[in-house]
C-alpha cells in the first residue's frame, strides 16, 4: 500500500467520481480504477460501490476513508517536524487566502493569533472566490475564509444559493410553507450533480444532511426532470439547472423563506497543510470571529 494510493481513495472518497479524483490526482480514469481494485484485494473488503452513474463507499470504505485522510494527515505532520529539525526549527508559514467580506474577520484572527504565536509568519491574500478555491485545490494557500449565502427551506434545511429543491406540482410539499427535514423524511430523493467540484461538494454534504446518501438516485437533469414528475421523489441540483426546472410546467421549486436568508462563513484547509496544535488554534479563532460574521 503506497501513500498515493491512499490520496487516490481519498479525492475518490471526496468527489464520489472517477473522473474528476483521477483529474485531481493527475492520474487516468483506468490507472486509479486499478488502484482502487488493488486496496480492495490488499485490505480483503470492498471499499466502493460502482455503478454507471455514481460511487458510493461501502462502511469499510467509509472506515478505511477516515484511516486515508488521518494517515496522510500524520504524514504531513511528520514531514513538517523532520523539516524543522534539520532546519534547525525555521520559522512555519501559513498562507491565508480570504474574499473581500471576510476581510473583517481574518486580520483581526491573524493578529490574535501571531501574539501568541510570533514565531510563525503568516502571509494573507486577498482574492476572489474562484481563484481561493483553484489556489487551495493546487495547495498554493493553506486555509481558505469566504462566506456564502444560506437559505432556509423552513427551520432547519439549510442550502447554499447554488442549490435547488424541487418536486412535482402534484407532490404533496408543491406548495407547502415551512417544510421540515421531517417532512422530507418520507419522500425518496433524486439528485442532479455539477461538474463544479465546489457546488458538487456542496451537493454531498447537503444530502448527507438530509440523510439521503444511502438511498439517493442520481441522473443528468433531463433524466431527474423525469424521474420527478412521475413519481413522488424530491429532487436536488444546481443553480445551474434553476432555469431548465422554472420553465418546467409540471415542476415547482420548494419555497425558500428569504426572510431567513443569511451569510455563512466557510473556512477550508488545503489536504497538504498538516493541522498541527498551532493551526488548530487559528482556525478557531476565524470560526469564533465568523459566529458574529451577521
Amino acid at each position: 500500500m503506497r501513500f498515493e494510493q491512499l490520496e487516490q481513495f481519498v479525492a475518490l472518497g471526496v468527489l464520489r467520481h472517477f473522473r474528476q479524483a483521477a483529474e485531481q490526482t493527475q492520474i487516468s480514469t483506468s490507472a486509479l480504477t486499478r488502484s482502487i481494485q488493488t486496496l480492495e484485494d490488499e485490505m480483503g473488503y470492498e471499499l466502493v460501490k460502482r455503478s454507471t452513474r455514481s460511487v458510493k463507499l461501502t462502511p469499510e470504505g467509509e472506515l478505511f476513508l477516515d484511516y486515508a485522510k488521518n494517515t496522510l494527515s500524520e504524514l504531513e505532520l511528520t514531514k513538517k517536524r523532520i523539516f524543522q529539525s534539520v532546519n534547525g526549527n525555521a520559522d512555519e508559514k501559513l498562507v491565508i487566502g480570504y474574499t473581500n467580506k471576510a476581510s473583517s474577520i481574518v486580520p483581526i484572527s491573524c493578529g490574535q493569533f501571531l501574539a501568541q504565536y510570533p514565531h510563525i509568519k503568516i502571509e494573507m491574500q486577498l482574492q476572489d472566490q474562484q481563484e481561493l478555491t483553484r489556489k487551495l485545490q493546487q495547495g498554493e494557500i493553506d486555509i481558505s475564509v469566504y462566506s456564502q449565502a444560506i437559505n432556509s427551506i423552513g427551520s432547519d434545511i439549510h442550502l447554499p444559493d447554488q442549490l435547488v429543491l424541487f418536486v412535482s406540482t402534484n407532490h404533496p410539499l408543491a406548495h407547502k410553507n415551512d417544510i421540515s427535514k421531517h417532512d422530507l423524511d418520507g419522500y425518496p430523493m433524486y439528485g442532479c450533480f455539477s461538474q463544479s467540484k465546489q457546488v458538487q461538494t456542496m451537493l454531498n454534504e447537503a444530502i448527507d444532511s438530509l440523510n439521503k446518501s444511502s438511498s439517493i438516485k442520481v441522473g443528468s437533469i433531463e433524466q431527474v426532470m423525469a424521474g420527478v414528475v412521475k413519481s413522488n421523489h424530491f429532487a436536488i441540483a444546481s443553480i445551474e439547472h434553476a432555469n431548465t426546472i422554472a420553465e418546467h410546467s409540471n415542476l415547482v421549486q420548494l419555497k425558500t423563506n428569504k426572510d431567513l436568508s443569511h451569510e455563512q462563513l466557510v473556512v477550508q484547509t488545503s489536504q497538504q497543510t498538516a493541522i498541527s496544535e498551532h493551526v488548530e488554534h487559528l482556525l478557531s479563532l476565524i470560526k469564533k470571529a465568523g459566529t458574529t460574521f451577521n
